[in-house]
């Protein structure tokens, strides 16, 4: 007989994916797919990181995402898709990731290892209905990138920025393969 943490498992593990990116990251799908693979775990929302170029808004519209990548950017591929109208940022932002636990003891047996893999500013954020961890990056850049269409930086500045956006991809691409491993 299925108890009711391994229903609500179920049902979320069998939802289409509703994340604007219509699928799973590569980089951290392995990640997901172990810790679900643990009877009191199920991941209930990921991203391994992106840089990003949205509008420089304070709310969901469509049209929101100008330019999104899960990957490293190169210089040209950046500038090809900054727009030359309206206001827009920049933003390189850090995994996320939310895993749903059976309890709290295992939430925090969870927590533990993930603390030890090096995500630090990971917590748990609902105790409600049901015990959700939050793992999250740390490392994150965010600045205003396009205002009525006159780019505001250099290309100088925008390869800087670039470089330390995907190192941060990578640094935290290296932490979901060294949790992967601790699990």
């Amino acid at each position: 007989m299925i108890d009711g943490f391994q229903q609500r498992k179920k049902d979320a593990l069998s939802k289409a994916d509703k994340s604007s990116k219509g699928d799973w990251d590569k980089k951290i799908k392995k990640l997901c797919d172990k810790i679900n693979w643990f009877d009191e775990y199920f991941t209930t929302s990921s991203c391994s990181g992106r840089i990003m170029i949205i509008k420089d808004t304070n709310k969901k519209s469509p049209g929101l995402f100008e330019f999104v990548s899960h990957d490293a950017v190169s210089l040209p591929e950046l500038i090809d898709k900054v727009p030359n109208k309206g206001d827009f940022k920049f933003k390189q932002e850090p995994p996320i990731l939310h895993v749903a636990c059976r309890d709290m003891a295992s939430c925090k047996r969870l927590l533990k290892k993930v603390q030890s893999a090096g995500w630090k500013r990971s917590g748990i954020i609902s105790i409600a209905r049901i015990a959700v961890l939050e793992i999250i990056g740390t490392d994150k850049i965010e600045f205003p990138l396009v205002k009525k269409g006159k780019l505001l930086v250099d290309e100088d500045f925008l390869k800087e920025v670039l470089d330390k956006s995907n190192e941060n991809l990578q640094k935290n691409w290296d932490k979901i393969n060294k949790l992967t491993e601790s699990l």
